[in-house]
């Protein structure tokens, strides 16, 4: 399985909050198609790093502008489906009005890319439909905001739960084997057993 990293940047903006981030966009796949995890701020830079290769689908591990502002546009010029927890429609359409994501993601639904099963794991806390994604037959963790390398994404607002992201990084994630790579949606790589001791 390739990864390819393409990092976005731009301004973070939810209920009068903005600032400025990074987003790392994920491409995995092999030299002819690709599942593209999160689109955000960037589409031609997400666009460029497909380079031509089949997009079977652009999952949005959850609807914060920074992971899902551009999904529509690479869907528009890929033709690829964009997918999407429904727990997150709400901030979805504030994201992106006036259009729906063309599929639903559902815990446990597995996904193929270039031949390797992506289970679909519903980790909500950040946000009510927060997705992570799980290759076990290669070992990596994309977590999206649900986990960050030291740490995980804000939960300060209404719409996200800090003890529901304790218990699904507990109860989903800390589960699998400790050498899982993880990817992140910001920041650095880790790996699920580097990060057991921060959530004891």
């Amino acid at each position: 399985m390739d990864v390819d990293l393409t990092v976005t940047a731009g301004n973070y903006r939810f209920d009068g909050v903005s600032f400025a981030v990074d987003t790392n966009i994920w491409l995995l796949g092999d030299e002819e198609e690709v599942l593209v995890v999160d689109a955000g701020f960037d589409a031609s830079a997400i666009l460029a790093a497909v380079d031509g290769r089949d997009v079977v689908g652009i999952v949005c591990t959850h609807a914060h502008n920074d992971h899902a502002d551009a999904a529509l546009a690479v869907a528009d010029a890929t033709g690829a489906p964009v997918l999407l927890h429904p727990g997150d429609e709400k901030l979805w359409a504030r994201v992106n009005p006036g259009r729906r994501p063309d599929a639903e993601l559902a815990d446990g639904q597995v996904l193929s890319v270039a031949g390797s099963p992506v289970v679909v794991l519903h980790t909500p806390g950040h946000t009510a439909g927060s997705v992570c994604l799980h290759l076990p037959d290669d070992g990596l963790l994309f977590s999206g905001d649900t986990l960050l390398a030291g740490g995980a994404g804000l939960t300060g607002d209404a719409w996200s739960s800090r003890s529901a992201l304790h218990d699904s990084v507990r109860r989903k994630l800390l589960v699998l084997p400790g050498e899982t790579v993880v990817h992140p949606g910001h920041g650095y790589d880790t790996e699920l057993g580097a990060e057991q001791d921060s959530w004891a």
